[in-house]
């Protein structure tokens, strides 16, 4: 990154005043969300008629959700639990958009321009130079487009190599402030889980390169690979499975086509002896979401494996993981990058994998037609394999009657009457 800004040391106050009234402010995400700096503006939010801000996946809840409208607004591209109850705020919206378009859609040129961006980093050595630490790839590149950027130090943000490392010279006003970094703890592995993870295990052969989402069905997955040889990982996250894997040596990266030899992906998610980990390991890469989620970077990977969740999936193969009970619940988030990145890489497969059944077993997930008012997410053209605890099933060439007939195969036995039984 080339960009020369002040690089102040300033008291929290004297951050928070250099944010002018009425400002849009992009807040990095995941475990690099700088909690802490938006607790300062949170308490002294009396001097502002509005503040906007912008924000994908976050694994807390944030201080300002909790004066919406006194006076912040708040868009997320992918909320989560934490901030589930404000869905229906009126200074609450969700914003329908790709991973791999995060800092497009905040760029100067784009439609939600950011005058702020706000962010964690690792401490700075004597000469100045520090890390984005585990968060990059939907905000790396605003470091040196938006007009005002402010990064909070913090103590326990580990130093990750990649596209993320930097220097006091890409902020303009540097916080110190320490934290704990968010946790993610590894999901409980459940009989629907592990069965999942039993019928995807085949798709799964050595030498794949994997992207997997968070939850129990992944990590169940992630956690029955370890007699796998030549694995490697390029995808949206790291978590500490993917850590059990790398110090088995099941992932090793050597057979991935691209950035051999180093685990790639755009943050770090996990506990905190994943981020010790992390900390200057050169096993390790993170990079901007066009990277890791951008048809160039998937084109170059060889036999991409794309494991991913969905909330139903119509007798089509298309999919909503958006909407439910009504209500729009997240953005799309990396689903149709990985889908689509997977249908063009060599040897590329993409899974979805999900229980056949929600609401403790009342309502199939698997269902005729997507719920009216909800979005396709995956389009019925990307659908390639599907797998519920009932097995697993390949779409991809198969005609409409055919997947109607497979997808009922593998829907929950209480439902399958209902959707028409094969």
């Amino acid at each position: 990154m080339t960009v020369s800004r002040p690089g102040k040391h300033v008291t929290p106050d004297e951050a928070v005043d250099a944010i002018s009234d009425g400002s849009l402010i992009y807040v990095a995400q995941g475990s690099g969300c700088p909690y802490g700096f938006l607790a300062e503006i949170d308490q002294r939010r009396d001097q502002f008629r509005r503040l906007e801000f912008v924000a994908a996946f976050l694994l807390e809840r944030p201080a300002p959700i909790d004066h919406l409208g006194q006076p912040f607004s708040w868009r997320s591209l992918q909320p989560t639990g934490g901030i589930r109850d404000v869905l229906d705020h009126e200074d609450f919206d969700i914003i329908p958009g790709r991973y791999s378009d995060l800092d497009g859609i905040c760029s100067p040129s784009g439609p939600l321009p950011a005058d702020v961006v706000i962010c964690q980093v690792s401490p700075p050595d004597a000469t100045g130079n520090c890390s984005l630490g585990t968060g990059v790839g939907g905000h790396v590149s605003l470091l040196k487009e938006a007009p005002l950027v402010i990064g909070q130090i913090n103590n326990q943000m580990p130093y990750v190599y990649g596209e993320g490392e930097c220097s006091v010279e890409h902020f303009d006003f540097l916080v110190s402030i320490d934290e704990p970094l968010s946790e993610l703890q590894p999901a409980p592995i459940d009989p629907v889980s592990s069965a999942i993870a039993d019928y995807i295990g085949p798709y799964i052969p050595d030498g794949s390169t994997l992207q997997f989402g968070i939850g129990a069905v992944p990590d169940a997955v992630l956690s029955s690979l370890r007699d796998r040889q030549n694995l490697g990982l390029h995808g949206g996250m790291i978590n500490d499975a993917c850590l059990e894997l790398i110090e088995c040596g099941a992932i090793n990266n050597l057979r991935k086509g691209c950035d051999e030899g180093v685990s790639v992906a755009a943050e770090i998610m996990g506990t905190r002896k994943l981020y010790d980990w992390v900390d200057r390991n050169p096993l390790v890469r993170l990079a901007r979401g066009a990277h890791t989620h951008g048809i160039p970077g998937m084109a170059s990977v060889q036999n991409f494996v794309a494991l991913q969740s969905t909330v139903e999936m119509a007798l089509d193969g298309s999919a909503n993981s958006e909407f439910v009970s009504g209500r729009f619940i997240s953005g799309p988030g990396g689903a149709p990058d990985f889908a689509f990145g997977a249908s063009i890489a060599t040897g590329g497969r993409s899974i979805i994998a999900m229980p056949s059944t929600a609401a403790k077993g009342t309502a199939s997930r698997i269902v005729r037609r997507l719920t009216e008012g909800a979005p396709t997410t995956l389009p019925s053209y990307l659908a390639d394999i599907v797998v519920t605890e009932h097995g697993a099933v390949e779409l991809r060439g198969k005609s409409l009657s055919e997947r109607a007939q497979l997808l009922i195969g593998i829907a929950h036995p209480d439902h399958r009457d209902a959707l028409g039984r094969p």
